[in-house]
C-alpha cells in the first residue's frame, strides 16, 4: 500500500476515533450546555491532535497535532454556538474537519501542485463526466419529472383524505436513494440486485388497508416507483453505452 494512502487512512482513523468512539452522549451534552466553559471541549480538542500524533508516529511533525487541536477546538466551538444541533450543522462540522485533514495530507505528501492537474484531468475524463452527469440526472431532473407527472394523483389523494398521509418529503428522499442504488447497480453490472430492491420496496406499507383511499395510495406509489425505476434504467444504459 502506498505511503500516501496509509497517511490518509491514519489521519481519518484518528478523527473517527476522537469524534465518534471517544465521545459519549453525556460528554457531548456537557459541551452543548457549557460551550467554551466545558472542560471536555478542551480535552477533546487536545485528544484529537494527540491521537493523530500517536497513530501517524512521525515524531518530527509536532506542528500537525497542534494545528489539528486548534482547528478542532474552533470548529467544535462554532458548531456549539448554533442553537439547533441539526444534521446540517453536523455535516458542515465534519466537512470542515475533513478539509483540515485534507490540507494537512496535501502538505505532508507535497501534493498541492497536483490539485489543478487532477481537477483538469477529471473534467477531461469521459468516464468521470458520464458517471457524474448520470447521478445528477437521476437525483434532480428525474425527481422533478416524476413529481410533476404524479402531482394530479397526489392532489386527488389529498382531497380524499383531507391531507396527503405521508412524512414530510419522505417520498422524495426514498425516490432519490432508490434511483442512486438502481444506477449504481447498473453501472456495476449487478442487475439482479435491482429485482431485490423492487421486492424490498414492495413490503412497505404507506397506509392502513382499512382506509378508503388505500387503493389510490397504492396505485400512486406504484406509478411513481415504476416511473422512477424506468427512467433510471434508461439513464443507466445510456451511461453504459457512453462508457463502452
Amino acid at each position: 500500500m502506498r505511503p500516501e494512502l496509509i497517511l490518509a487512512l491514519q489521519l481519518l482513523l484518528a478523527h473517527i476515533v476522537t469524534d465518534f468512539v471517544l465521545q459519549s452522549q453525556k460528554l457531548i451534552l456537557q459541551k452543548r450546555l457549557k460551550k467554551e466553559r466545558s472542560p471536555f471541549l478542551y480535552f477533546h480538542a487536545l485528544l484529537a491532535g494527540l491521537l493523530t500524533y500517536v497513530i501517524v508516529q512521525d515524531w518530527s511533525m509536532w506542528g500537525v497535532p497542534i494545528l489539528i487541536s486548534v482547528s478542532h477546538f474552533f470548529i467544535d466551538l462554532w458548531k456549539l454556538s448554533k442553537k439547533n444541533d441539526s444534521l446540517r450543522y453536523f455535516l458542515i462540522d465534519q466537512l470542515l474537519h475533513i478539509l483540515v485533514l485534507l490540507g494537512i495530507w496535501l502538505y505532508l505528501t507535497d501534493s498541492f501542485s497536483e490539485i489543478i492537474p487532477f481537477i483538469t484531468s477529471s473534467l477531461a475524463s469521459e468516464e468521470i463526466l458520464v458517471v457524474f452527469i448520470g447521478y445528477l440526472l437521476v437525483v434532480f431532473p428525474v425527481g422533478f419529472i416524476i413529481g410533476k407527472a404524479t402531482q394530479r394523483w397526489q392532489e386527488e389523494i389529498a382531497g380524499d383524505e383531507g391531507e396527503f398521509p405521508s412524512l414530510e418529503k419522505a417520498g422524495r428522499y426514498i425516490g432519490i436513494f432508490e434511483r442512486i442504488l438502481v444506477l449504481t447497480f447498473i453501472l456495476t453490472n449487478n442487475f439482479s440486485a435491482i429485482g431485490f430492491l423492487i421486492a424490498a420496496k414492495s413490503i412497505l406499507r404507506f397506509s392502513d388497508k382499512g382506509k378508503s383511499g388505500a387503493r389510490k395510495q397504492t396505485e400512486y406509489v406504484l406509478i411513481g416507483t415504476l416511473m422512477s425505476f424506468s427512467l433510471t434504467i434508461i439513464i443507466g444504459f445510456l451511461c453504459l453505452t457512453f462508457l463502452k
